[in-house]
């Protein structure tokens, strides 16, 4: 079972743990149109293995991927849109040897609100937490 965060609970945690990696499990599409975490701040940049890819079909090297970028004796946050992909890619992760794997629960877009809109209510960029476009 992997350990769960919101957003500002994930932050916190990059903060405190300069080894801590933040992995983006979105698509390039989301990473482009969206927007991604700014970890400049903190010295580092953001991990972007896409989990599904733009379409909805599986990415099977993510796993390969994760690896080749993250050492498994690294901590991992997992990040997608509003926290579904990211625990199936963060119980992936650690079915795969990595130890410290957190999801964050709300993601980088939040849950739903009643008007069914996001980014109203929680997640990354609600929270106020350093985030850029392309």
């Amino acid at each position: 079972m992997v350990d769960a965060f919101s957003a500002t609970e994930a932050w916190a945690f990059l903060e405190a743990n300069p080894g801590a990696e933040l992995v983006d499990v979105r698509t390039r599409a989301e990473w482009m149109f969206v927007g991604v975490p700014n970890l400049d701040s903190l010295g580092r940049k953001p991990v972007l293995v896409e989990w599904t890819q733009f379409g909805g079909s599986a990415n099977a090297g993510f796993l390969d991927e994760l690896k080749a970028a993250v050492p498994v004796d690294h901590a991992i946050l997992m990040l997608c849109r509003s926290g579904a992909r990211s625990l199936a890619a963060a119980n992936a992760a650690k079915a795969a040897g990595y130890t410290t794997v957190i999801n964050i629960s709300d993601g980088f877009e939040g849950d739903l609100n009643l008007n069914k809109h996001r980014n109203q209510t929680n997640g990354w960029r609600h929270s106020g937490l350093p985030w850029h476009q392309s």
